[in-house]
């Protein structure tokens, strides 16, 4: 029995890959690996066509949503929206250039300024959030599929329920959900350096469902309704900071991206691509949320009131032609939530199951595991449906994205100069070891930079909890967490710094590797006295 136990196990191990820097006897695979040069297939193109990809879902049109709801006007969403995601930009790029010029993800990177083990903090962190947010966005692609099917058969609508109201979805709902997750799943499965021609397909039925879904409702509501002239509800102070906090709120739902970053720009054929970014995502990010503003002006000339939701919006169309445009905005929403899910969430944390479990995973299953766990497991019609404190804490997430990104790219542009130690990555004796695979320097820059965040977070959470005028911080979330962990980290290496790190040249293969004489695992540690 024992025996047959071990072999079911160890049919699930991977086999090693001949060309891998990692420590001898230890798990490594191509996924884990640095991108070999036949999978570097993307191109200035590919980053467009991957933004549009990951910028215009069903998120992305209700972004003006909340602004406009606490009280400010479209102009001030709108200057929300474009420079938020103007700031995005900056961990963007500079993450970017980590992953096309290491041709490593995000998780082996991170191991430069975190250190071998503390690194795993970090991918732990994001694979969390990655998680959650894959099992929203499916959901949401679940109320999609539900717009596609009920515009052909409209007694869709009506079926029995027999699910019992305690398990929060209804039998319609659990179909609708079954089948997108169903459609999902195959797209899933598509190597990452082959999703060209999907990003590709996305724009184009995403940008032309929504410019002739703004255009119907404009000519059926006579023009764009009447929230241009509506004037914001709050003045002075409170107005000044509802302007930061919804700024902070638009930066920080993207800073899982400006964070994992390298995990899709490890792809690009040349660096450029990566600089592009800062026109491509603010642009097309805004735009989107522009669209949602316009529907939901003219659906009120329509509807009675504002709505947000381009699926709820569908819902309001009856009769032949309307089910056949509730039928294309379920299908270009479908599309988008599938898009969506590949390039923000299932690549990411399947990426960082590689890298945590390199012997019996691979993309491929990291994919299997994350849309099982997200789709199922974690129940995701409960988290819509009966938990906004979870989705304010999912959004608050940001406050210990935002010191990750920042070290990762402080450690890359400053402190080592872009001369980083390939090989090294990859082992855990390297020079990125530091004392017990810790880098100090990147834990207390962390700590610092989420503290004075956390009494905001459990305010937003818990809005009982009293913690005083610091819950102001928490407003600027972004703007503090990567400013302070960039300078505190900075500062830490300037006056302690990790010498044995720091090179003069990048290191790429593994004869430089070997001539430059790395102290192997034991060495090191007899000399720093760690365990």
């Amino acid at each position: 029995m024992a025996f047959a136990e071990k072999r079911t196990i160890s049919g699930w191990v991977l086999p090693k890959q001949s060309a891998t820097f990692a420590d001898e006897g230890s798990w490594s695979n191509i996924d884990s690996d640095v991108t070999p040069l036949d999978r570097r297939t993307w191109s200035t193109w590919t980053v467009l066509g991957f933004w549009f990809s990951d910028a215009l879902n069903a998120q992305g049109w209700e972004g003006a949503a909340s602004i406009i709801a606490v009280g400010l006007t479209w102009r001030e969403a709108l200057y929300c929206l474009i420079i938020g995601y103007t700031m995005d930009i900056i961990p963007m790029v500079l993450n970017g250039a980590i992953g096309a010029d290491l041709h490593v993800n995000f998780a082996v990177a991170s191991r430069s300024s975190f250190g071998f083990y503390l690194s795993r903090v970090a991918v732990v962190i994001r694979m969390i959030t990655a998680l959650f947010w894959h099992a929203i966005q499916t959901y949401t692609g679940s109320t999609a599929m539900t717009q596609i099917i009920r515009a052909i058969w409209p007694s869709y609508l009506s079926i029995h329920n027999t699910i019992p109201a305690s398990v929060g979805i209804t039998t319609q709902q659990m179909c609708s959900h079954v089948l997108f997750w169903s459609l999902q799943f195959p797209f899933l499965l598509i190597p990452p350096h082959k999703l060209r021609w999907f990003f590709v397909f996305k724009t184009v039925i995403v940008m032309t469902t929504s410019v002739a879904v703004v255009i119907a409702l404009c000519v059926q509501a006579g023009g764009a309704g009447d929230i241009w002239i509506q004037k914001a509800t709050v003045s002075g102070s409170t107005k000044s900071w509802l302007i930061l906090s919804s700024m902070s709120s638009i930066t920080g739902s993207w800073l899982t991206m400006g964070t994992n970053i390298p995990d899709f720009t490890r792809y690009l054929k040349k660096s450029r691509g990566v600089y592009w970014q800062a026109l491509f995502m603010p642009f097309i990010a805004s735009l989107i949320g522009i669209f949602g503003i316009i529907a939901a002006s003219a659906g009120k000339v329509l509807y009675g009131t504002y709505i947000w939701d381009p699926l709820e919006l569908a819902s309001n169309w009856d009769g032949p032609s309307g089910r056949a445009g509730a039928f294309f905005v379920g299908l270009c929403w479908v599309v988008a939530q599938i898009g969506t899910n590949i390039s923000a969430n299932v690549i990411s944390c399947s990426n960082d199951m590689t890298t945590l479990f390199p012997k019996y995973i691979n993309i491929r299953r990291g994919a299997i595991l994350t849309t099982i766990i997200g789709g199922w497991v974690m129940v995701p019609w409960k988290i819509i449906s009966s938990a906004s404190s979870l989705l304010t804490f999912m959004a608050s997430l940001a406050i210990f994205l935002a010191p990750i990104s920042a070290i990762m790219a402080a450690d890359f542009w400053i402190v080592k100069n872009r001369h980083i130690d390939i090989p090294s990555l990859y082992r855990r004796g390297g020079r990125y070891r530091y004392h017990g695979g810790v880098n100090w320097r990147a834990a207390v820059a962390f700590l610092i930079s989420i503290g004075p965040n956390l009494p905001g977070m459990a305010h937003a959470v818990t809005p009982s909890t009293i913690v005083g005028s610091i819950e102001d911080i928490y407003d600027i979330s972004f703007m503090w967490g990567f400013s302070s962990g960039l300078v505190v980290y900075c500062a830490l290496n300037y006056f302690w710094p990790a010498s044995e790190t720091l090179i003069e040249s990048t290191i790429r293969d593994e004869m430089t590797f070997v001539n430059e004489k790395v102290p192997d695992l034991k060495s090191l540690e007899a000399e720093t006295g760690s365990v």
